[in-house]
């Protein structure tokens, strides 16, 4: 990074790329002070396809932002997603280690790495490992048992594992556009981070990210992650339908799903003023009334939505969508499609809303937006997992390395 105050998201999604730049302000405070967009065409369904397109986006979202933050960027944190990602969860079991029988670190280390010894395809690697519970001599629900006396340690962990050749694909495009990947993150993970309270995490909530190409999922309950997986569907699929339906490029299209589109009937007034189908060519454009336009695009979002449900009923056993707390939780660029919301509402049977990214201050015009929450979720994940934090164990003592914002922004964030 170019100072050791600075952290930067990057988002390298299947229709855009964004880039957001956070520094901590004097008062110790994460401000957001540049963010870059540019269109990207070098991937499909979150996969990269295209290594020189990819990082020519990446290389024009990176300079709009640095531009706006007047800063150089050496590093990022970057995301990644596609339909290779895959969640499991395992169970890991050790003995304390220590002659007092006190639970310390190395236990918890200990332990994880037991978890983590899945078996897996050549082709796979683990991108992720979270901690949903310990379990002391069968005593479970503890979420940190360090300091505890016990002699059998448990725990259960959600392992997310992708594929070894996605991810080197997308670092090598960062790396060749000039810059250094400080780490990978799941796009999922990070939007949870982004607009998920703790309470919501708590009392079960499912995370929908609606990108271009795919729909990521993340099931959380009793705070952790449960279930992760990604359906490869987005919103160029609602936006393909409007195109070859109304025999108009997928350019116009999109326009026209962003301006006039609606997924959801009952939202629609009687006597709203038709849009307009930009013509191909010299044809002369056409009007298409509102409510025409919603039958094109409801089926497909309905249809993609039902498949959610049905797919996280029968893989993570949930047998009533009211014992989510949190409910259903809409983000991503794809979820700012007027009626999202309420056809969420109307399919799973629960609240719904639309998850916008909070908790930063400086142009929050600008990032307060639900296409914004991967890039805006990769920093507060970074603030946990960059490498300038060097974390010691020492009894109940940790010590953190790096210069005296990031500390600020360290007690700020997490005490």
């Amino acid at each position: 990074m170019a100072t050791s105050e600075q952290i930067i998201g990057l988002d390298i999604g299947t229709t855009k790329v964004c880039a957001v730049i956070a520094e901590a302000n004097e008062q110790g405070r994460l401000e957001v002070i540049g963010v870059g967009r540019a269109p990207s065409t070098g991937l499909r369904k979150g996969v990269v396809i295209n290594i020189e397109a990819t990082l020519r986006s990446v290389t024009e979202a990176l300079e709009a932002a640095e531009q706006m933050a007047g800063r150089e960027i050496e590093s990022v944190f970057t995301s990644i997603a596609g339909a290779h990602i895959e969640g499991i969860n395992s169970r890991g079991v050790v003995a304390v280690a220590n002659r007092g029988r006190e639970i310390v670190q190395s236990d918890l280390d200990r332990v994880i790495e037991a978890a983590r010894a899945v078996v897996l395809p050549m082709d796979r690697e683990i991108i992720h490992s979270v901690a949903k519970e310990f379990i002391v001599d069968e005593q479970g629900g503890i979420k940190d048992p360090k300091d505890m006396i016990g002699v059998r340690l448990e725990a259960d962990v959600h392992i997310i594992t992708g594929s070894i050749t996605a991810t080197q694909n997308l670092v090598k495009c960062v790396n060749r556009a000039g810059f250094k990947v400080e780490g990978v993150a799941l796009g999922a993970l990070a939007s949870a981070e982004a607009v998920l309270n703790d309470d919501e995490k708590e009392m079960g909530t499912l995370l929908i990210d609606i990108g271009g190409g795919t729909c990521d999922l993340i099931l959380f309950q009793d705070g952790a992650p449960w279930y992760t997986n990604v359906i490869p569907l987005g919103g160029n699929q609602v936006t393909s339908d409007i195109s070859i339906l109304l025999r108009t490029p997928f350019e116009s299209a999109e326009r026209l799903k962003k301006e006039a589109g609606c997924c959801f009937a009952g939202l629609i007034e009687d006597g709203q003023e038709p849009a307009m189908i930009m013509g191909l060519g010299t044809r002369t454009p056409l009007q298409i009334d509102r409510r025409q336009l919603c039958e094109f695009i409801q089926p497909r979002m309905t249809e993609m939505l039902g498949l959610i449900k049905q797919k996280v009923e029968r893989e993570a056993h949930i047998k009533s969508w009211q014992a989510l707390g949190g409910g259903v939780v809409i983000t991503g660029g794809a979820s700012a499609l007027i009626g999202t919301m309420e056809l969420a509402q109307d399919i799973f049977g629960t609240s719904s809303r639309i998850g916008v990214p909070l908790g930063l201050g400086g142009l929050m015009h600008e990032y307060q937006r639900p296409d914004m929450a991967v890039a805006v979720g990769l920093i507060k994940h970074a603030l946990l997992h960059s490498p300038m934090f060097d974390e010691v164990t020492q009894g109940n003592s940790r010590s953190v390395k790096g210069g005296e914002g990031i500390r600020k922004i360290w007690r700020m964030f997490f005490g």
